[in-house]
């Protein structure tokens, strides 16, 4: 994953730096240096970044479901 699509995954989906280094673990300084003097972005975030927005979509489908009164 290149720096652009990073940032744009994170934006896309409500995420800042921060955020994402809390969530993943990483340290904030680590994280806010990649994009720059050509270090790239860390190979397990992609998938770390689909596993998220994975999870994501299915806590709103969880929540739709039950707002919904279909399941009891």
């Amino acid at each position: 994953m290149n720096y652009e699509t990073f940032i744009k995954t994170l934006k896309e989906n409500d995420l800042t730096l921060k955020k994402f280094s809390e969530l993943s673990g990483s340290k904030y300084s680590t994280c806010s240096k990649w994009g720059k003097d050509n270090r790239p972005v860390s190979d397990w975030v992609d998938s770390w970044l689909e596993l998220y927005i994975e999870n994501k979509n299915c806590k709103e489908l969880q929540k739709m479901i039950k707002d919904s009164g279909l399941c009891g």
